[in-house]
């Protein structure tokens, strides 16, 4: 019986004993992203001290494991597991950070920047920290120790001589004679020393001000003798500084300077009597008056010219149906911000449609005498648009003549105006239904505008689809020669 019970209590020892082995062995295998999340990876130059399973932290908080450890690309490749929870995103990083001085490494890792892109499984951390190793800060300690080496056998081969010693006994004995000296020097002197001292410091207090007068006067007193002693110029005789000569050139000058009182004051004379053209100028108050109103005039002809703006836009566009290039060229002219008036040549390969109704007398008995014949006439000629625009916020209206026949538009500006939806309506008269164009336009580089868009929507037989091409900039040059163009 004592036996059986025994056995009992062994047995049931042991089973408490592997249960709570099993217990532990759970609680520690429970590692952050051990079983779900996502796998990135990240290339290290040096994997020395990183183990697998290890923990990956963010801000001290693990978050992770490491997976895997393999050699790829000549770098150690390190997979790691992250919580789902924790999201990395498109700049983060990832450093190996020591844990203790055995040279144990964990992953520390930095998120990025929330609003980026977010990694997902398969990718790689951008951003990779290599960390100091023991290695490199033996190569630092070595080279600091050649260095100390070399200043140590410089000082040795200065001060270790015989020579060097004598010269430092008596560098060394001259400054405690001086020193010496100083201080019975002063000792002696020490109440007259204190008594100077008091009286330069009441002196300085009540001769500030006039103190800072005086050096002013002193400063602009010897930059004016500076410039009057200056050097002559390389080529010119050398100017003796004589008072003499000095006197007779400013005695010159004044004769000069009377001369030209004496003209001025005839000059003076003729305005006051309105002679000459400054005269006239000066009395005549219609002509002051048209020179005003023409000064007037250029002013806001030079100030509107100033804030003119030439836009010339460039545009290719290929149509899919047609499989043709159309090709535009406009001038926008733009005196102020919300308004313009755009000036455009167009090549249309369907050319230019226009209808003829022509009234044809014969003498055909089987035909009416007179009757109207009917003609669709398209030729390949230039189109040309010629509209005003007007923006209020984001909207732009334009009205006039579009591709040679009326027209109008409505442009929605979005983005910053990075985007701009455009609608035209024209072409009235050339088919039962009026053209109507759609189009996005995207300003995707500097200048350059990516375009995509449907034509002639409300016609099935000519509607068509493009994409193409604009190149749009400010041209100051054409600009500058507008005032100059040959008018009618």
């Amino acid at each position: 019986m004592g036996r059986t019970t025994a056995i009992i209590k062994v047995t049931l020892f042991t089973a408490a004993t592997g249960l709570a082995a099993a217990g532990v062995y759970r609680f520690i295998e429970k590692r952050p992203g051990s079983s779900s999340g996502y796998v990135v990876y990240a290339l290290f130059t040096d994997g020395v001290g990183i183990a697998k399973h290890s923990q990956v932290r963010v801000a001290g908080i693990p978050v992770g494991t490491i997976e895997g450890i393999r050699l790829e690309q000549g770098k150690a490749r390190i997979d790691v597991r992250m919580d789902k929870a924790v999201p990395l995103h498109a700049d983060a990083a990832v450093a190996k950070v020591s844990s203790s001085l055995l040279g144990e490494y964990f992953l520390a890792i930095s998120p990025g920047t929330d609003g980026t892109p977010q990694l997902q499984d398969g990718d790689q951390i951008p951003h990779v920290i290599e960390g100091v190793t023991t290695d490199n800060l033996m190569k630092r300690l070595s080279d600091i120790s050649e260095d100390v080496e070399k200043v140590s056998h410089s000082l040795a081969a200065s001060v270790g001589t015989n020579e060097g010693q004598e010269n430092m006994r008596e560098t060394l004995k001259n400054l405690a004679e001086v020193t010496k000296a100083l201080n019975e020097t002063v000792r002696e002197n020490r109440e007259t020393i204190h008594d100077i001292l008091l009286r330069v410091d009441s002196v300085a207090a009540k001769s500030e001000p006039q103190v800072d007068r005086i050096l002013e006067n002193v400063q602009s007193a010897t930059k004016d003798a500076r410039d009057m002693m200056a050097r002559p110029e390389e080529g010119k005789p050398e100017k003796t500084g004589d008072v003499r000569e000095i006197l007779d050139k400013i005695n010159r000058a004044s004769t000069s300077l009377d001369n030209t009182m004496a003209n001025l004051d005839t000059v003076t004379s003729r305005l006051e009597k309105g002679e000459g053209t400054l005269g006239r100028l000066s009395k005549d108050e219609k002509l002051i008056n048209e020179v005003e109103g023409v000064t007037e005039t250029v002013g806001d002809f030079v100030g509107s010219l100033g804030r003119l703006q030439t836009i010339v836009q460039l545009r290719e566009d290929y149509q899919f149906l047609a499989s043709t290039v159309k090709s535009y060229v406009q001038i926008r002219l733009q005196p102020r911000e919300d308004k313009y008036y755009a000036i455009e040549i167009i090549s249309d390969p369907k050319g230019y449609t226009h209808y003829e109704q022509t009234v044809v007398n014969t003498t055909n008995p089987n035909e009416p005498p007179t009757y109207f014949e009917n003609k669709t006439v398209t030729t390949n000629a230039f189109r040309f648009s010629l509209q005003i625009a007007q923006r209020v916020g984001p909207f732009v209206g334009r009205f006039g003549i579009k591709e040679s026949t009326g027209g109008v538009g409505l442009d929605t500006l979005m983005f910053n105006d990075r985007f701009e939806l455009q609608q035209d309506l024209f072409g009235f008269g050339e088919t039962v239904l009026p053209r109507w164009r759609l189009s996005l336009n995207y300003n995707f580089m500097s200048r350059l505008w990516f375009l995509g868009g449907v034509d002639d929507i409300l016609s099935r037989d000519r509607r068509d689809y493009f994409i193409g091409l604009q190149l749009r900039f400010n041209d100051e040059d054409l600009k500058s020669i507008l005032p100059f163009a040959k008018t009618p």
